[in-house]
């Protein structure tokens, strides 16, 4: 599986780019393409979509979009042309919060989403993603104390609330002893 490209961008189409990477144009689905120059040397994070009748690149511009559009893929209903689509005009934290909130309304406002498929969303995903959300707005040091904390078995929704209150600078440790502290008040 490819993980990302890093090209030019030579092509902008209404659903996808094409990136030359070492005179190969690459043929790349995005959610919105006219956020892309022409001529821009770009990195997009890949999921490779292969089918019988199919091998398609379908691109994002952070990991954790890609990490969210995959969690997505694993909702029953829920292929790549459909999930591309929530990047297109939500955000990756709006699109973790409705879920989190069981907010079907904003889920369905999506291409082709409808209530039984928004409650589907809802009904798989919900408390499932804390660590997209939280690494999308914090460093890599924040990403491992996230894991940390998950793994002692707090929720997401109680991590993100501490994690801004956390000194950045402090070793792992330290870290990890202030957001115990600030959990279990």
């Amino acid at each position: 599986m490819y993980n990302y490209i890093t090209g030019k961008v030579t092509i902008i189409e209404s659903n996808f780019i094409v990136i030359d990477n070492s005179g190969i144009g690459y043929t790349v689905y995005v959610a919105n393409p006219y956020s892309y120059e022409e001529n821009e040397n770009v990195t997009v994070y890949l999921y490779n979509q292969i089918r019988e009748d199919e091998n398609s690149l379908y691109g994002f511009k952070s990991r954790d979009e890609r990490d969210l559009f995959l969690r997505l893929l694993g909702v029953k209903g829920l292929g790549p042309k459909v999930g591309i689509g929530f990047f297109a005009t939500g955000s990756t934290k709006g699109i973790i919060d409705a879920i989190e909130r069981e907010n079907v309304l904003y889920l369905k406002k999506f291409p082709k989403v409808g209530e039984k498929l928004a409650r589907q969303i809802v009904l798989d995903l919900k408390g499932k993603l804390g660590s997209i959300d939280v690494s999308k707005s914090s460093s890599t040091d924040s990403f491992e104390l996230v894991n940390v904390l998950e793994s002692l078995g707090y929720k997401s929704i109680d991590i993100n609330k501490v994690i801004s209150q956390i000194d950045k600078n402090k070793t792992i440790e330290e870290q990890v002893k202030d957001a115990l502290k600030l959990l279990l008040k």
